[in-house]
């Protein structure tokens, strides 16, 4: 059975900047325990698209972060399509955050980056490992679901 969410929109924005910002975050500050440049973070995501991108400066930045939030926007849209056919996701949003986070952490990791750089994935170390399975289910998949489960209980509350 289908339940009630607000506006698509709303939801999907809210989700998206909330998710995506905790996502880039935590990819920017294991750069720098690496001892590696930050910026080179958002650089990496923009040469998926743009070859040249480790050339272009600031504009590259910018590309990444656009790139970045665009796919963060695909991964709440595809959790809020699935919650609004599961209703469980919004019910247990802990545990289906969990367990959307480690799938989304399978598809980018053993199937995504793969096939745009095979011969750099996959690749883990312990210390990467922990931080990739980290980042989406307790950054990304827990976000998602939390804010989805409270647009549904708002929802709710708003109808009685």
């Amino acid at each position: 059975m289908e339940h009630a969410l607000e506006k698509p929109t709303g939801l999907l924005i809210r989700a998206t900047l909330v998710a995506g910002t905790l996502d880039i975050l935590s990819a920017l500050t294991y750069a720098l325990m690496a001892g590696k440049n930050p910026l080179a973070v958002p650089v990496g995501i923009a040469s998926a698209i743009w070859p040249g991108a480790v050339k272009a400066g600031a504009p590259a930045l910018l590309v990444g972060l656009l790139l970045h939030f665009a796919i963060m926007l695909v991964m709440a849209t595809v959790f809020v399509a699935a919650a609004r056919k599961l209703p469980w996701l919004t019910a247990q949003p802990v545990a289906s955050g969990l367990l959307y986070g480690l799938l989304l952490w399978a598809v980018m990791n053993l199937i995504v980056l793969p096939l745009r750089w095979p011969a750099l994935f996959p690749h883990f170390t312990a210390v990467s490992l922990a931080e990739q399975v980290f980042s989406h289910t307790v950054l990304v998949g827990i976000p998602l679901a939390w804010i989805t489960s409270r647009a549904v209980a708002h929802r709710r509350a708003s109808a009685d």
